[in-house]
């Protein structure tokens, strides 16, 4: 593994995410692209949105240093492909978002659009990667694809909470890339943390500012494609899984909540489990804590079910099944704390 490539990639979409913003948010504010609170929104006054322009632009130029750094000899066609390819889905995931962000979308035009992208990605990685020609692997990655990007898009509610999911997403897949001996997973990997890392200032330093459509597309597609990528290279499923769980359940968990209540599992609302913390009275800070803890403990624990095997797999399941029964109850426990707080401080 080639060390200075690595932080040379880390270190170009890290800079890059920290002074463009410098550029592009008196563009923004001048042309009024603004995010106004609606019934979803944890946030109380209008903010500019569509910043991920600046993270996509940070994630690409990174991710092409990626392309001509030096590869493992047995991978080097497929390695650079395979970046490629992330490259440009989600660059391509990132312009639709920007389009919803100025102008909006119709929910049939994002969706099949989204489709497209991930069509459009599983094929390209199914040609490159020789063991992925069944075709029943392309109709299943556009579905994942696009899932994951309304996922990331769902997700991004509150201050932090997209920062800290690319960071910590890409530190655990440039960790697996490195356990596992697959470079380009390191470069992805590193080039996602790096780049969503240097918006977390901007994000939460008073200077009301949102990555919007454009951000959280942009991660949802370069997380999916990279994970399946990961998943063809025969990269262990808990390295890839683990990671994105807490997202993934707080999703499902919430729609499945919306569906049987009989509600517009579509409309806006705030009844995630990050954002019910927010309701309960946690801070944007502390909620973003709370989802990251959890993601880490769960990323953990798939990593110690990797490398222990036997037993210690079947005690790290459990274990991470017991981390996500705990975080779906994080709002109910922090608002009886509270409550317990505030009668006890006022006697």
């Amino acid at each position: 593994m080639n060390a200075l490539s690595a932080v040379s990639v880390g270190a170009i979409a890290l800079l890059v995410a920290l002074a463009l913003p410098l550029l592009v948010r008196p563009l923004l504010e001048r042309a009024g692209v603004m995010d106004v609170p609606n019934a979803r929104s944890s946030h109380q006054s209008p903010t500019i949105r569509g910043m991920g322009i600046t993270t996509a632009i940070a994630l690409a130029a990174a991710l092409l240093v990626a392309i001509f750094s030096p590869q493992g000899p047995d991978d080097v066609f497929q390695g650079r492909m395979t970046l490629t390819v992330i490259v440009l889905v989600a660059v391509c995931a990132a312009t639709i978002g920007w389009l919803e962000d100025i102008r909006g979308l119709r929910i049939a035009v994002r969706a099949g659009l989204q489709l497209a992208v991930g069509l459009a990605a599983t094929a390209a990685v199914a040609i490159i990667d020789p063991g992925a020609q069944q075709l029943w692997w392309i109709p299943a990655g556009a579905i994942a694809v696009a899932a994951y990007i309304n996922v990331t898009n769902f997700m991004d509610g509150i201050n932090g909470i997209s920062g800290m999911h690319g960071l910590l997403v890409g530190g655990f897949y440039a960790f697996a890339g490195l356990t596992t001996g697959h470079e380009w997973l390191v470069y992805a990997g590193v080039g996602i943390a790096a780049s969503f890392a240097g918006f977390l200032p901007w994000n939460l330093g008073g200077r009301r500012v949102f990555l919007g459509d454009v951000g959280s597309y942009l991660l949802g597609a370069a997380i999916s494609v990279t994970a399946m990528a990961a998943f063809l290279a025969k990269v262990p499923v808990e390295y890839i899984f683990s990671p994105v769980l807490i997202y993934l359940v707080d999703t499902f968990v919430t729609f499945l909540r919306r569906l049987l209540a009989r509600e517009r599992w579509y409309a806006s609302h705030r009844e995630h489990v990050y954002q019910r913390l927010t309701v309960v009275g946690l801070s944007h800070i502390q909620a973003t804590a709370v989802v990251s803890a959890a993601t880490v403990l769960v990323s953990g624990l798939g990593i110690l079910a990797v490398q222990g095997g036997g037993v210690a797999q079947i005690i790290s399941t459990l274990l991470c099944i017991g981390v996500i029964l705990l975080y779906l109850r994080t709002p109910t426990l922090f608002q009886r704390y509270l409550r317990s707080r505030a009668t006890s401080d006022g006697k």
